[in-house]
């Protein structure tokens, strides 16, 4: 048994874990953080920033190609998968040293070790038993792969990202964020590629009209996208993997992805021992100050079904260490958060969609521009560019804004600080642009198109 009493004991060394911590020893709590896998959580290990690198190096096959109308003729080699593959660990694992010495410099307790609940107060790792005043679960979520005939075959993100070799034919099953990426990085990496989603299109939830646009670059590209399908069995044959498909069809391939979700890592938790409770989905219920039906203990990131985003996570540390050492109450706005898509090309939004806006607001404008790129004006590349603005007539502000093409995710965070903020498409009208640019299109838009 340990002899000290912690102000706040996190369980989980993620986004939204790291940052609690580091923020509530800054403000004077005694901190101690238990992680049992990896420091950095999924996003720097396995998702996030690693995901960003393999995009970064599926653009270059594309990039090479286009060189050519600029003048530019090279002899390009094939892709060096395991250079790619052991570089980016090297990255990671620099990572993992920063998120280390980020807690040890903060003046955080790290342990190494599985932890679970005693009780509402009381943690055990290793057999040893630590006393704490407030417990923060922020433990993250896991790949989900449905119990289906043959799911040992199937692998998920998470084995990707070490992959002894690159297939040649990949199979991607799930139409989410992951999914999508994924089908866009191992195309863009010279793998052949199908992907499978169980309804008429993937990215639900996002704007309708991106979507769709997204969907004719992707096939454009040659990733072949079967919607209303789906697996209902896998086999080994001849060292390949063969699918069985709702519709009747077969496919047969080298490799099978699921990218169908992640459920929040609560196994061998030990909730049992507290009052906490789960709601039906099986994330953890919270209050908007983050606090379970125990008091005593709480909850970030993932595991409470929110938006699964790294900047949401952190963001809600933040605000609990804040809430808990510095006795500031303020509720997290989730209002006009920005993501990206890292998909090819990517794709990013801030705001409501269209169809979401046209329920909550009685009248809008939408505005859309579709054009060539001035890059490929000459590269002969045959992507569009897609942007998109969704205006409240009411109050002239600009309530959603969506954008396909190359730097999205760039482009669409400044505009994000704009939206956050109330800008009207009066403002939008009267900015003046960079020219030339994509995000001059932004602020030149001035014929509503429906």
């Amino acid at each position: 048994m340990s002899d000290t009493i912690y102000d706040l004991f996190v369980i989980g060394a993620g986004s939204g874990g790291v940052r609690a911590a580091r923020m509530s020893a800054g403000f004077g709590a005694k901190v101690a953080i238990a992680e049992s896998r990896y420091l950095g959580g999924t996003c720097v290990n396995v998702g996030c920033v690693p995901k960003k690198l393999f995009s970064y190096a599926a653009h270059y096959g594309e990039d090479f190609a286009d060189a050519r109308g600029f003048g530019w003729d090279s002899v390009v080699s094939d892709l060096d998968w395991p250079r790619l593959r052991d570089n980016k660990t090297k990255e990671i694992e620099r990572l993992n040293g920063i998120y280390g010495n980020l807690l040890r410099n903060a003046g955080v307790e790290l342990i190494n070790g599985h932890a679970r609940f005693v009780d509402a107060n009381t943690i055990e790792v290793d057999g040893v038993r630590y006393t704490a005043k407030n417990i923060l679960i922020a433990v993250g979520g896991w790949p989900f792969i449905p119990n289906i005939p043959g799911r040992e075959f199937a692998i998920s993100s998470n084995e990707l990202f070490y992959l002894d070799k690159l297939p040649k034919h990949a199979v991607v099953v799930g139409g989410g964020y992951i999914a999508t990426e994924f089908a866009g990085i191992l195309h863009g990496l010279g793998v052949e590629v199908e992907q499978i989603y169980r309804r008429d299109l993937f990215l639900r939830g996002f704007d309708t009209e991106i979507r769709e646009q997204l969907a004719i670059e992707m096939k454009q590209k040659g990733i072949a996208l079967r919607f209303n399908d789906n697996v209902t069995a896998i086999s080994e044959q001849g060292g390949q993997y063969l699918l069985s498909l709702e519709s009747g069809a077969t496919l047969l391939t080298d490799q099978v992805l699921y990218a169908t979700g992640r459920k929040p890592l609560l196994e061998g938790l030990g909730l049992e021992n507290t009052k906490v409770s789960l709601n039906e989905q099986g994330y953890i219920d919270v209050d908007t100050g983050f606090q379970t039906a125990e008091p005593s203990i709480y909850a970030v990131g993932d595991v409470t079904g929110g938006m699964e985003l790294t900047p949401v996570a952190l963001a809600e540390g933040m605000n609990l260490a804040k809430r808990l050492f510095k006795g500031d109450n303020t509720v997290l706005d989730y209002s006009f958060i920005p993501t990206a898509i890292f998909s090819q090309p990517n794709l990013a939004t801030v705001g409501f969609s269209e169809e979401e806006a046209r329920e909550r607001y009685s009248e809008i404008a939408v505005f859309t521009s579709r054009f060539t790129h001035l890059k490929h004006t000459l590269s002969g590349n045959s992507s569009k560019t897609f942007l998109k603005l969704i205006v409240d007539k009411k109050s002239d502000k600009v309530v959603g804004a969506h954008m396909m093409g190359d730097d999205a995710g760039e482009i669409i965070q400044g505009l994000a600080v704009a939206i956050k903020a109330g800008a009207t498409k009066a403002d939008f009208d009267s900015t003046i642009g960079i020219h030339p640019t994509v995000a001059e299109e932004f602020v030149t838009m001035r014929e509503a198109t429906r």
